[in-house]
């Protein structure tokens, strides 16, 4: 064979399926150690990172750790956000009149794509930077995509709030309480990023052609929109409902283990031990809610899920994810199931734009190889 065909037996070996344990990039932004059952966020143990920052503060530190020039201060993201809700409200009418869109993440997607990548001088915005336009659209976008489903009028944004508080107060048109702020503040600095997730990669990927950030975000959240990534906290109140009393749990989950389904909120890809951030929105709930009897089930649900998990696999340590709290927390703020996914997403833009940052410093197109494994045509010498 001659020029630039590949040889059979010259094609690379596949590594692993999945990409587990493939080494895509080098980040200073977050860590997740699962075997130790520990999440590193811009320097800090997550944990650490909540009782430290509200989230202008926590998006602040990842573009600071991304090496975003100039390194911008909590004070500073708060204001430039503030600016940005205020001009991502003005693009409401013209998301709303599209229709383009079925449900809350879909028309974030749609709101998000509205954005230029580089916006022109008309728009008064040219100030404004793409991952903070991205992020304070999301918002906005969000609490009137909500309020229009349950047939109500859009709230615009009040630029000196704090982010969380604003959204809540968007989502409702009445101010949230203290508690109610701390917890999705809490909420939102837990997940802002989350190592090499496939939401993360899919941002990378697009960033490494510098098509630019927006178009990094859409991409983003059109991966975060699957239910094996951040669709899955709406299946588990789901679930909850379907179990309904507490009469039925143990019936309940015997059937379905048995069955073969997979309980939502149970499992990780990456950890074998709790996940760190589900105990963060344990307490979160605890303090929003003050032990109501919906979270009351929820727990009992947990306890007797993970007991009957450990007897049908005992060969596997299958511990609460995050999306397990992660449902009952924003349950309990007054957040619809059908938006979860959008509000992950309000977070996660943090995160992903400090990737981008990353990315583009490499200044390197990410292309992967691949193994074929179809047919092959005659051989020459056999033809």
């Amino acid at each position: 064979m001659s020029g630039n065909v590949t040889l059979k037996s010259e094609m690379p070996a596949v590594t692993a399926s999945g990409l587990d344990n493939v080494v895509a990039a080098e980040t200073a932004l977050s860590h997740v150690d699962g075997e130790a059952g520990r999440l590193i966020v811009a320097g800090y143990d997550v944990e650490d990172l909540v009782k430290a920052y509200d989230f202008e503060g926590a998006a602040a530190a990842l573009w600071r750790a991304a090496g975003c020039e100039p390194a911008p201060s909590e004070g500073e993201v708060r204001e430039a956000l503030g600016r940005a809700r205020e001009a991502a409200f003005g693009d409401i009418p013209a998301l709303l009149s599209s229709k383009r869109h079925q449900t809350v993440t879909e028309g974030l997607r749609t709101g998000l794509s509205m954005l230029a990548d580089e916006p022109g001088e008309d728009t008064g915005e040219r100030d404004i930077p793409a991952h903070i336009r991205a992020l304070g659209a999301a918002a906005v976008i969000t609490a009137a995509l909500v309020r229009t489903q349950a047939g109500k009028s859009p709230v615009a944004p009040d630029p000196r709030a704090g982010h969380a508080e604003d959204f809540l107060r968007m989502l409702r048109d009445e101010a949230p309480s203290a508690a109610e702020v701390e917890a999705l503040n809490a909420y939102m600095v837990t997940v802002a990023d989350h190592g090499m997730n496939a939401s993360t990669f899919t941002a990378r990927v697009i960033a490494s052609t510098r098509a630019g950030t927006i178009s990094a975000v859409v991409g983003a959240l059109c991966a975060l929109k699957g239910p094996l990534h951040g669709g899955a906290p709406g299946p588990v109140l789901d679930m909850l409902d379907e179990i309904g009393t507490r009469e039925n749990i143990e019936p309940w989950l015997e059937r379905e283990i048995a069955g073969g389904a997979r309980l939502m909120g149970f499992g990780h890809r990456v950890y074998r031990v709790r996940d760190p951030r589900a105990d963060v929105f344990n307490k979160a709930v605890t303090i929003l809610t003050n032990g109501n009897e919906r979270v009351r089930f929820a727990r009992e649900v947990e306890v007797a899920a993970l007991k009957a998990l450990r007897a049908a696999k005992p060969g596997h340590r299958i511990d609460t994810n995050m999306e397990y709290y992660t449902a009952v927390l924003l349950e309990a703020l007054g957040i619809p199931r059908d938006a979860v996914t959008s509000v992950f997403a309000m977070a996660r833009i943090a995160g992903w734009t400090a990737h981008v940052m990353e990315q583009e410093r490499v200044g390197r197109l990410i292309r992967p190889q691949s193994r074929y494994v179809g047919g092959w045509p005659e051989d020459e010498a056999a033809a």
